[in-house]
């Protein structure tokens, strides 16, 4: 048998998200503490992508992120959803950081990150600084918003092929698709 627990604790978030859209903010208050541990995990995965010496910590990350969708009117109709924006709102900071580090170091060369094994494979090995990464998204997400939005899902935000699919209401099967395609069209893009 397995534990109702986690069940209860996704029922919640999802009732308090729905709470926070009909303009109750005292809901976001009460979801914060249920996601925290989550919205931590993803600023973990994202800072270990960045170089060494970089000034923003992890927790710094999660607080930012936090006022900015404060900030936001929700809309967010499942924990899925919230936590998808929640790692745009993450990838959003972290570029932002970037340009400000690089606008201060005066044209400096752009600075460089190893990526995850999940988009390493897109990359060829080869090492890419979140700028350009970022750039490449965009422009993807001209041609082509699903598969974009797919690599952000995934590789930003940490979630599974299934919460992807549940996310973006489509198969397992049609984001693994989305995923292989956009792999190799960032391959291109990064190494061009």
């Amino acid at each position: 048998m397995t534990d109702p627990a986690p069940a209860r604790h996704e029922t919640e978030i999802t009732r308090l998200l729905a709470r926070w859209s009909n303009g109750d903010q005292s809901a976001l208050e009460t979801l914060m503490p249920l996601v925290y541990d989550v919205l931590r995990s993803l600023a973990d995965h994202y800072m270990r992508l960045e170089r060494s010496d970089h000034t923003l910590q992890p927790t710094a990350l999660v607080h930012e992120a936090y006022l900015r969708l404060s900030g936001h009117e929700s809309g967010f109709v499942s924990r899925v959803h919230f936590y998808g924006a929640a790692a745009q709102t993450m990838r959003r900071i972290l570029v932002d950081h970037a340009r400000v580090h690089l606008a201060q170091k005066r044209g400096g060369a752009l600075e460089a990150v190893v990526l995850d094994e999940n988009v390493d494979a897109a990359t060829g090995g080869v090492r890419v600084d979140i700028l350009a990464l970022d750039q490449a998204l965009d422009r993807l997400a001209q041609i082509a918003p699903a598969k974009a939005r797919v690599v952000e899902l995934r590789f930003f935000g940490g979630l599974s092929v299934e919460e992807t699919a549940t996310l973006l209401g489509v198969s397992p099967a049609s984001v693994k698709r989305h995923w292989s395609f956009a792999r190799a069209w960032l391959y291109r893009a990064l190494n061009a």
